[in-house]
């Protein structure tokens, strides 16, 4: 009798116990919890996805029949790195930083056709297929003279790409740009053309201004011979005779200052003019002549007189006429 009363407790307490746990699963799998900077797309089994969307907290759902699907609508970095050619066929390494977060309002639809991985399947190519349209319109030199624009012109075509994706980009930017050795080299010869060039255009310029100078020199001296020549007519030859006095004196200063005549005293005495003071020898009338012979001297004292040297030679046994009428 009392053998037939424990078996009902006893099935009793089996039934409550699976019936706790029963009721435990079907509110553990009843029951999710949306996080911070997420949302979760809630999917049925016979409905497909939802289009409603659940915010921050804990919420309720069938279980077994629907599914949570939680999706992180923060900004992500994400980093893409290229190796592109520009437009004159030089070819550049970049490296591109996007923020990008999906569209909030198109988390349903970005579930079903891209999945909760939408930024790696979608982000790579996109970004590879604007670098390789945006750098083949510039040179490679622009790249850096012109990076803003370049950033600008990639991040709005970038965006409108993603735009058709349901992806929203915050930001793009080139952190990194490098060239290859061809490039350098390349550089390098371009340098070396343009001072090439510059050397050549300043010699040019050089020639013409020699040209353009010898031109004017000419000129000027047309018109000094010109004005020389006018002057000469109408005030005589006195001009001419003393820039021949000049040229003389600067001769005989000349001659003064020779190897030839270390001791000697040169000096110019005007036309007509037969008087030498304190000289060895002298250019009257305009005449040079050379030093006399270092074994020949002077009666009267080693000055030289025109013809004084004929007189000389003559012995002063006859002498000239003037001198035997005053012995006489």
């Amino acid at each position: 009798m009392g053998n037939h009363q424990a078996v009902p407790v006893r099935t009793n307490v089996a039934r409550a116990a699976i019936g706790a746990t029963v009721g435990a699963v079907v509110l553990y799998n009843s029951k999710y919890t949306v996080d911070g900077g997420q949302r979760a797309v809630i999917f049925d089994r016979f409905r497909g996805v939802m289009e409603e969307t659940a915010g921050e907290g804990h919420h309720w759902k069938l279980p077994w029949v629907q599914r949570a699907v939680i999706m992180d609508i923060r900004t992500r970095p994400h980093t893409f790195s290229s190796r592109t050619p520009t437009k004159d066929q030089q070819v550049v390494d970049l490296t591109l930083r996007v923020l990008a977060r999906p569209d909030v309002s198109r988390l349903p639809s970005i579930l079903k056709t891209l999945g909760p991985d939408y930024d790696t399947k979608v982000l790579p190519s996109i970004a590879s297929e604007v670098l390789n349209g945006v750098v083949a319109q510039f040179d490679a030199d622009q790249l850096l003279t012109l990076r803003h624009r370049v950033s600008g012109m990639v991040q709005e075509s970038l965006a409108r790409l993603a735009h058709g994706f349901n992806i929203v980009l915050e930001d793009v930017s080139i952190t990194e740009l490098s060239y290859g050795e061809e490039f350098a080299k390349g550089v390098e010869q371009k340098q070396v053309a343009q001072q090439e060039a510059e050397r050549s255009r300043f010699v040019v310029v050089k020639a013409e201004e020699e040209c353009r100078a010898a031109v004017v020199r000419a000129e000027g001296e047309s018109e000094s011979a010109k004005m020389i020549s006018d002057a000469t007519a109408e005030a005589g030859m006195g001009l001419i005779e003393l820039r021949r006095i000049e040229a003389l004196k600067e001769i005989a200063s000349t001659l003064a200052t020779r190897d030839e005549t270390p001791n000697h005293i040169i000096q110019y005495l005007p036309k007509n003019i037969n008087v030498a003071m304190g000289c060895d020898f002298c250019l009257p009338d305009g005449q040079i002549s050379p030093p006399p012979p270092p074994d020949q001297t002077h009666p009267a004292g080693g000055v030289w007189l025109p013809n004084a040297r004929d007189r000389k030679k003559r012995g002063g046994r006859e002498g000239t006429k003037k001198e035997r009428n005053e012995k006489g």
